[in-house]
């Protein structure tokens, strides 16, 4: 049986209940801070096996500052819903840009995910000046 065609976006407002909260807008953007997080912490975890067998081999120093680095950035995934999370999230990267004194290929990974976390605090002023812009816009011609 196939479903009666409708038009664009007809059945879109239909399938929300009556009385429902709008969405949260940034809680999308908190997920993918916290899901950027953990990206980085599995990667920190995928070096120990690059230094042991190409940086000089794992000394204890090399293997805690390893592990030590992607328990931290895990922690902090669970404090997204924090007003500073994304600077938290953009100083935290100095820690993964010290790997350079372990292996340069992990401070390679420090360069990486600086870059995301600097496109990232880019993409939410963006976003949030956009959104300032329209709510100016609505407010004026509101009292029009």
């Amino acid at each position: 049986m196939t479903r009666p065609e409708m038009p664009d976006g007809a059945g879109d407002q239909a399938s929300i209940p009556a009385g429902t909260p709008p969405a949260d807008p940034w809680k999308s953007f908190r997920g993918v801070m916290a899901a950027t997080l953990i990206l980085e912490a599995i990667v920190m975890l995928l070096a120990i096996p690059v230094v042991g067998a190409v940086g000089g081999g794992l000394t204890a120093e090399s293997l805690s500052y390893l592990i030590g680095t992607a328990v931290l950035l895990i922690l902090l995934a669970g404090l997204q819903r924090r007003s500073w999370a994304i600077w938290m999230n953009l100083g935290i990267q100095v820690v993964p840009l010290a790997g350079f004194a372990v292996y340069s290929g992990v401070g390679f990974i420090g360069v990486l995910f600086t870059g995301l976390w600097a496109l990232i605090a880019y993409l939410r002023a963006e976003v949030r000046r956009t959104q300032e812009h329209s709510q100016e816009r609505s407010q004026e011609h509101g009292h029009e």
